[in-house]
């Protein structure tokens, strides 16, 4: 097997060394200096100077009991996990005039409830929490994508007698098979819609049993298959080789992971938010230079020391490096007609109190603050994902979705910036390249 070549039996594994070879710089000690006088910004590609917030914005956040910012994230969720240590270990906010707090998760549900306490004013969630939180009326605005085409397996034991998805249908000797899943989750979502479209009864063939991310790991006895996400699913089947998978989620969804905000910050301190959503593209840009680093600051969490090093650099690999970092522009029109589909099925299920049309959903995302970011860096806007290849023949909301760019069909990561993508010229690592 070649170093570029996709394990079919391990997807996901890929050779870290292909993966820094192809155009992600690993620095192994020292952090770079923080700004290249010549070019006015630093060697990752941020405008000097920081603009910071105003002493009216942090005023109000004090008085509102907000400071520090409280920000939650997911350690055992891949790619957000990144950015959001990333950002708080380098002082991208603090840089801006920002305190805040990091506030670890195992879920989103989990995160939901802190959220909508207002205890913290910074989330990151998937689709199906999402629309939980938007169903409760919880004041919010999406700012940012974050982690695109985060893989969930369906997992069983190395020695299951089960081949495929749908072998579930008929159950067990007479009894449904029990699932390992964290309900609530996109992992939930994934598994229903699966199990639609393949015919398989929930609460006849299968049953669900809720479970975190940490117990599905160790594939308890007594379970048939688990539903995680990554980073769970490579450290189970390429690290521990405890499980091995029998499906994928690409096909059901293209996944929408999100950084959200209380609703209150944007009403009464924008340059907050902005401050925010710049702390979000930088870290996304230092992380492409400083794999290594950015390994080291997610494994000072005590939910990550213990991960292996090479799994982890893996991952960031796969979710932070090989696609467009334009990314994590939230395109209001394209994520809200794939999460009406989202809430109609939930609604149907009777897990939402709404069916939020395409229209209602495009509401919840405020792309100014990203696009003001993209302005100052010369970025242009996309019209859609960089997951989403020209000439994709998939309609959205139309399942089983045809292949799109993810780590199972990609070659290498995608480059940029190339034609179409600038505005004016761009800056990285001493390189400066101008629109074409």
């Amino acid at each position: 097997m070649s170093e570029n070549t996709i394990d079919p039996v391990n997807p996901g594994r890929r050779s870290v060394v292909a993966g820094l070879a192809a155009g992600t710089v690993a620095v192994a000690a020292g952090l770079p200096e923080p700004a290249a006088a010549q070019s006015g910004s630093t060697v990752w590609g941020w405008p000097q100077p920081y603009q910071k917030v105003s002493d009216k914005s942090v005023a109000w956040l004090k008085e509102k009991g907000w400071w520090p910012l409280g920000l939650g994230w997911q350690p055992p969720w891949s790619g957000q996990n990144a950015v959001m240590a990333v950002m708080d270990k380098q002082g991208f906010l603090a840089q801006r005039g920002l305190e805040s707090k990091l506030t670890a998760f195992t879920s989103g549900p989990a995160l939901n409830e802190v959220f909508i306490s207002t205890r913290i004013q910074v989330g990151v969630g998937g689709n199906f929490p999402l629309n939980s939180l938007v169903d409760n009326k919880i004041p919010l605005k999406v700012i940012s994508i974050i982690c695109p085409n985060l893989r969930h397996h369906v997992i069983v034991p190395p020695d299951s007698p089960l081949k495929s998805v749908k072998d579930f249908k008929g159950g067990k000797n007479g009894e449904p098979y029990v699932i390992g899943i964290a309900t609530g989750s996109s992992a939930e979502f994934y598994f229903q819609m699966m199990a639609g479209l393949n015919g398989i009864n929930i609460g006849k063939d299968v049953v669900l049993k809720n479970m975190p991310p940490p117990e599905q790991l160790l594939m308890p006895r007594g379970i048939d298959a688990v539903v995680p996400w990554d980073y769970t699913c490579s450290l189970m089947i390429n690290e521990r080789k405890n499980g091995r998978s029998i499906d994928v989620s690409y096909p059901y969804n293209i996944y929408q992971g999100s950084i959200y905000i209380r609703q209150e910050l944007v009403d009464n301190v924008p340059d907050v938010v902005q401050a925010l959503t710049d702390a979000i593209v930088e870290a996304t840009l230092w992380l492409r230079l400083n794999v290594e680093p950015a390994v080291n600051a997610m494994m000072e969490d005590a939910n990550l020391k213990n991960a292996p090093r090479t799994l982890l650099t893996q991952q960031l690999i796969e979710y932070n490096n090989w696609y467009k970092p334009t990314y994590l522009y939230p395109i209001a029109d394209f994520w809200a007609k794939e999460n009406e589909r989202i809430a109609k099925w939930l609604f149907d299920n009777k897990r939402l109190k709404t069916a939020f049309t395409q229209k209602d959903f495009a509401s919840v995302f405020a792309p100014q603050f990203m696009k003001s970011t993209f302005d100052r860096l010369g970025w242009k806007i996309p019209t859609v994902p960089p997951t989403v290849p020209a000439g994709w023949a998939g309609k959205l909301g139309e399942l089983p979705y045809p292949a799109y760019d993810t780590i199972l069909t990609m070659k290498g990561p995608q480059a940029f910036p190339e034609k179409g993508d600038l505005t004016k010229p761009f800056t990285f690592n001493g390189q400066t390249v101008t629109p074409a």
